[in-house]
């Protein structure tokens, strides 16, 4: 059935009791004629001379207003409905949260962007709402932590505003620490009382653990008990070059990443760990992210439904009543 408005029957087999009134007549005896109490000799003639004529008429307006009455009772026993057109229902995906880092270290620029230098959570951001467009039935929620961590979003369909929260996010806004145990705490609270099987926590820092009371391998194990898968994204590059009167200096701008940590956090929650040292890779992890974690792809569509079978039943009662009047105004 295509998605065009169309009328349907819900139960269309009651049709077959269309012919049924035809098969009584057709096949059960006639009914046995009563005797009459007083012979009248002359009774036949008194028909002909009009009592016939004048029965034979409401008779066959009655036989029209059974059949059409008949009609009117099968066509609302068969429940006739008006479909409407299809509605496109939003897939149901994976509850899926972002913790990003908003401390002091992501204002370092060792990313690039069109030929431009950029800080990292720029980079995050430009390559995050690409992924979040690609997201479409998924719940996202985002949760951004420096010092503290703290729920930007709920879990949500919203994905234009879910990535325009992304993008409006200011470095040191959480303050100027990390703390990547209360993020994944934050993310349980969240993700623990939504179903199985769908609950994935992608954090992505530039440091190490240095705030928070929640140690980041303590809540790694808290999300394991309730099935949170967690990927953990450690970005900025393994060199920067500094220019300067004296000559170029060479420096590793990474060197606070806490590699195995994260990397303990990802194993301890059946995620994985990866490393994003420039753009490319960054877009290649959420490229494996949807991989990973597929999109539901199968499109589900709601189509309303009006009830109509109130129209021949009423129209089924109306002709009743008529024929009901027609026979005591016989009998009167």
């Amino acid at each position: 059935m295509g998605g065009r408005s169309v009328i349907s029957f819900a139960w269309p087999l009651i049709g077959l009791l269309l012919p049924l009134p035809w098969l009584l007549r057709r096949w059960l005896p006639p009914m046995a004629a009563t005797p009459s109490a007083l012979f009248v000799p002359w009774a036949q003639e008194l028909g002909a001379l009009g009592t016939h004529a004048l029965d034979t008429q409401p008779r066959q307006g009655r036989f029209w207003l059974m059949l059409f009455m008949w009609l009117a009772l099968i066509s609302a026993a068969m429940r006739p409905q008006w479909l409407g057109e299809a509605v496109p229902l939003p897939n149901i995906g994976r509850d899926l949260m972002l913790a990003v880092d908003i401390s002091g270290s992501m204002e370092t620029e060792d990313f690039v962007i069109n030929r431009r230098t950029v800080d990292r959570l720029t980079a995050a951001q430009r390559v995050a709402s690409e992924f979040i467009d690609r997201r479409k039935g998924d719940h996202i929620g985002l949760i951004l932590f420096g010092t503290h961590a703290y729920l930007q979003s709920p879990l949500s369909f919203d994905l234009p505003t879910i990535k325009q929260l992304l993008n409006d996010t200011v470095i040191g806004a959480a303050g100027t620490d990390t703390a990547i145990g209360e993020a994944i705490g934050l993310g349980i609270r969240h993700l623990r009382e939504r179903p199985e099987n769908d609950r994935v926590l992608i954090l992505m820092t530039d440091g190490a653990n240095t705030a928070g009371n929640v140690l980041p391998l303590e809540a790694a194990q808290m999300a394991a008990k309730y099935g949170i898968r967690i990927y953990t994204i450690g970005i900025g590059a393994d060199e920067l070059i500094i220019r300067s009167f004296f000559g170029d200096r060479k420096l590793n701008p990474s060197s606070d990443l806490d590699e195995e940590t994260l990397r303990a956090i990802a194993e301890a929650t059946n995620g994985r760990y990866f490393r994003a040292r420039d753009v490319e890779e960054m877009q290649q992890i959420y490229q494996l992210l949807d991989e990973l974690e597929p999109v539901e792809q199968d499109a589900q569509h709601f189509r309303p439904i009006t009830e109509l079978y109130i129209w021949p039943l009423g129209a089924a009662l109306l002709l009743s009543s008529i024929i009901v009047l027609s026979w005591r105004r016989e009998w009167t």
